[in-house]
């Protein structure tokens, strides 16, 4: 199959999937994008608990040094918003929950310089800045890899345990206390950590179990697809080595025998071509005139001479080589049909051309018997295929008209509007 069929397999096989703003921007991460979405609004949750916790309990009176307590509060509790407000809009989160964790970081490591000389509370009694020490083990999960998520989890609460110590002078009191926190922090910071990690494990297998199975759809699609191919293929050759039999039978005359004879000639080189793709060769634009001497040339071949009336208007309209060589293939089998069916009675070719855009109409026209499209068995497939489906695979239409005054097929392209 040619690359443009795979791809419209492709995007059939994707179309089985509910499509949404998440899907259609990345295609291989439909459920992961979810999921992400989901921890980070469930963080921006607990950190608006957490941080509402820590912002009441820094009016308290503080235990930092003067200067230090303003200082320390704007430079935690403003990269804390900044990370809310990501987290809520769903823009800058990892940037902005990774300048929260390393801030935060620097708070801690700045606390007992601050609070030195300042007033301890009983050891009971936790600072404001304890409780957003998973406030910042979460913001790591959203900014971090993996590793250094983990080392951010465990490295938060010892750091806060030993700052407190530090601060307290390592007294005896406050040690009890301290290991509780610290215990209590790691703990639940693992546990946020895991969960984060199970949930995004779960997604991507999703994803990738997903990926395999629309891979696994289109390569049955491409097979289905190539199997309809082929038989199309083998039914339109046995219809042209068919038509060429029949003429070759009631060939009579020398016009006839050279009609018969083009049409086996034409079978067998189908026949040939079989395996090759039908849109080989270069798809060069060739403008109308071109397309004109393309008919008439293969009239002569099956032993008509006909002249092309031409109508051409703007500067050399022209079409893909592909296009051109399907409204020549159609209009030879047109022409065939005409000669074999209504012995080619007032048979006249009309090639007209536009530009801006570019339209080309080909009409093949006789004065003979005329037929009706619908009483046509199914399995003769000159119009059907040779005609209507070769025209409507480049982007054509394709309109037959035919009574007792003749026959008209009218062919037709027009270019896609920017």
């Amino acid at each position: 199959m040619t690359a443009d069929a795979t791809g419209s397999v492709l995007d059939d096989a994707w179309g089985h999937i509910p499509q949404t703003r998440e899907t259609n921007a990345d295609l291989g991460s439909f459920t992961r994008r979810r999921i992400e979405r989901a921890i980070t609004l469930a963080v921006a949750f607990g950190a608006v608990v957490l941080g509402t916790q820590a912002f009441l309990y820094s009016f308290r009176p503080p235990e930092e040094g003067p200067g230090w307590h303003l200082a320390l509060v704007l430079g935690t509790f403003g990269p804390l918003a900044l990370m809310l407000l990501a987290c809520v809009i769903g823009r800058g989160v990892r940037f902005f929950s990774g300048l929260f964790a390393l801030l935060y970081l620097g708070a801690l490591l700045l606390w007992p310089l601050a609070t030195e000389g300042g007033t301890v509370g009983p050891p009971t009694e936790q600072p404001w800045i304890w409780y957003l020490v998973n406030v910042g083990t979460v913001a790591a999960v959203l900014a971090f890899p993996f590793r250094v998520q983990l080392v951010w989890t465990a490295l938060l609460p010892l750091v806060f345990g030993v700052v407190r110590l530090v601060q307290v002078d390592f007294a005896r009191a406050f040690l009890q206390p301290v290991l509780l926190d610290v215990s209590f922090a790691l703990i639940l910071g693992f546990i946020l950590l895991t969960l984060a990690w199970v949930f995004r494990s779960v997604s991507a297998n999703v994803d990738e179990t997903r990926a395999r199975a629309v891979e696994s759809y289109a390569a049955a699609a491409a097979a289905a697809a190539t199997e309809q191919e082929r038989v199309a293929v083998a039914a339109l050759m046995h219809d042209s080595v068919l038509a060429a039999l029949i003429a070759a039978e009631r060939a009579h005359t020398d016009r006839e025998r050279t009609l018969a004879a083009a049409m086996a000639r034409e079978a067998l080189t189908r026949l040939a071509n079989t395996e090759q793709d039908p849109e080989e060769g270069p798809d060069e634009p060739r403008d109308a005139s071109a397309i004109a001497d393309e008919i008439e040339h293969v009239a002569r071949e099956l032993g008509v001479e006909i002249r092309a009336e031409r109508t051409i208007l703007g500067d050399s309209p022209s079409v893909p080589g592909r296009v051109a060589r399907a409204l020549t293939l159609a209009t030879l089998q047109a022409i065939t049909n005409s000669i074999e069916h209504a012995d080619g009675e007032g048979l006249g070719v009309a090639v007209r051309a536009v530009t801006d855009p570019v339209r080309v109409r080909i009409e093949v026209r006789d004065t003979g018997r005329g037929f009706d499209l619908e009483e046509v068995p199914d399995d003769r497939l000159g119009i059907r295929a040779s005609i209507i489906a070769r025209v409507a695979a480049v982007g054509g239409t394709t309109r037959i008209a035919s009574g007792e005054h003749g026959t008209t097929v009218r062919l037709e392209w027009r270019e896609a509007e920017a």
